[in-house]
């Protein structure tokens, strides 16, 4: 296997950088560059020369032995001074060395994965802690990079496999006598198997939103204040102002960090009956914005009149409360009144909603969990029938074995690899 080098840290000017190297020659070339010999294992600070011995740089050179190491391969790290320059100048002096290359984008990661350090989950929350922007974002990142899921999904097929063998000794053994129904065994380990994934696969929809953000709708007739409020939730001028009805034509979004949570604002067209064909294209799409929002905050006196039905969750707030008397329980976005009320609302609501968040983060993962339970219907019902039965029962807990080991990245996943991978950076 080639040994392969990237820049592990950040692009541009830092306090010190890391140049990550993993393979069988990357001891003997971190060797090479600081001219000296290095332990197997530990750490030692030396200069880096070029080929013509001049200094490139110092720094602290830390090696890992095969596999003890992120990748399970021997590892070298370089962590010299930070500038342009001097990273540079050290990935020209490796490029420079046989047998040597630059990695390619989530290639240390998926060396990992290839060596048994990591399993498929591990390496998507690896992906979604880099990306992490809050609180909720890394929390649930370091759950799924824990192995978490993972473990799940081994001790769901222990059970299955428990479950499919105790089947087959009945098979094997159907012109003797057993001496126990294993029926009621099987049937327990499955049934509590299938609760396991249908919790798991009803929570990866708001655990899927707490990844990629929730959307919040800010809905009103035209003129209603709607691009104040957002702007003033925003803390910046997001969208266009004035007091002319219907200049918001188009969704404008904007992304915060609410209580931890990822949350996208959505400031939408006023709705209303219009002449306008432009107008009247935004307006649909606000109320399609709308529908699919995970949370609508009404800013008018009267619901009715949008079009749009308030569901439980909906926030209703008086628009302009700086134009009302008495302005109790309104909200202005020109003033400020009303604005940390809302945001403690919108935050209780959603915080609300991520209690019914499983570990399970992706599509990918909920369609592994339903084949799964799908399959172990089947089985339970051909239980039913009894033991003439029981080698097709048997076959459809191992088509759930295989779907889990499908999720974990065991079996059937290469097609998703390099999807996966492009998103990482070269150093990873």
């Amino acid at each position: 296997m080639d040994t392969i080098f990237a820049l592990a840290s950040a692009q541009g000017k830092a306090g010190v950088a890391v140049i990550r190297l993993s393979g069988p020659q990357a001891h003997s070339a971190a060797a090479k560059l600081t001219d000296s010999t290095l332990p197997a294992r530990g750490m030692r600070v030396r200069s880096l020369r070029a080929a013509d011995g001049s200094r490139l740089d110092d720094g602290l050179i830390l090696t890992f032995q095969s596999p003890a190491s992120f990748t399970g391969e021997d590892v070298a790290e370089l962590q010299i001074h930070g500038s342009t320059a001097s990273v540079n100048a050290v990935i020209r002096t490796l490029s420079d060395m046989s047998g040597l290359r630059l990695a390619e984008p989530g290639e240390f990661t998926r060396r990992a994965l290839e060596n048994g350090k990591m399993d498929l989950t591990q390496v998507e929350g690896l992906a979604d802690l880099i990306d992490a922007e809050t609180e909720a974002q890394r929390k649930q990142a370091q759950t799924i990079l824990a192995g978490e899921l993972g473990t799940l999904a081994e001790r769901w097929r222990r059970d299955l496999i428990r479950a499919a063998s105790l089947l087959e000794a009945v098979i094997d053994f159907a012109d003797e006598e057993v001496p126990t129904d294993v029926t009621p065994e099987v049937k327990s380990l499955v049934s509590g198997v299938m609760a396991d994934l249908h919790r798991e696969a009803e929570g990866v929809k708001i655990a899927e939103r707490i990844r990629t953000g929730f959307e919040v709708a800010i809905v009103g007739l035209p003129n209603a204040g709607k691009s104040t409020l957002l702007n003033a939730l925003a803390g910046r001028e997001a969208a266009i102002t004035s007091e002319y009805a219907g200049t918001t034509r188009d969704v404008i979004e904007v992304r915060m960090d609410l209580a931890g949570l990822p949350v996208t604002l959505l400031d939408t067209a006023g709705l209303r009956e219009s002449e306008d064909h432009v107008e009247n294209l935004g307006i649909e799409l606000a109320k399609k914005r709308a529908d699919s929002a995970d949370l609508r905050v009404f800013l008018t006196e009267n619901p009715a009149e949008l079009g749009v039905s308030m569901l439980a969750d909906d926030i209703q707030v008086l628009p302009k409360s700086d134009l009302r008397e008495p302005s109790e329980g309104g909200i202005s976005g020109k003033t400020g009144q009303g604005i940390d009320q809302l945001i403690s609302q919108i935050s209780g609501v959603l915080s609300n909603k991520t209690t019914s968040s499983g570990i399970a983060t992706r599509e990918r993962h909920r369609a592994a969990l339903i084949t799964a339970r799908e399959s172990l219907a089947a089985a339970m019902a051909v239980l039913e029938s009894g033991p003439d039965l029981y080698d097709i029962a048997a076959e459809e807990m191992r088509t759930a074995i295989r779907a889990l080991e499908t999720l974990v990245g065991r079996i059937g996943v290469e097609d998703l690899l390099d999807e996966i991978f492009s998103s990482f950076c070269l150093g990873k």
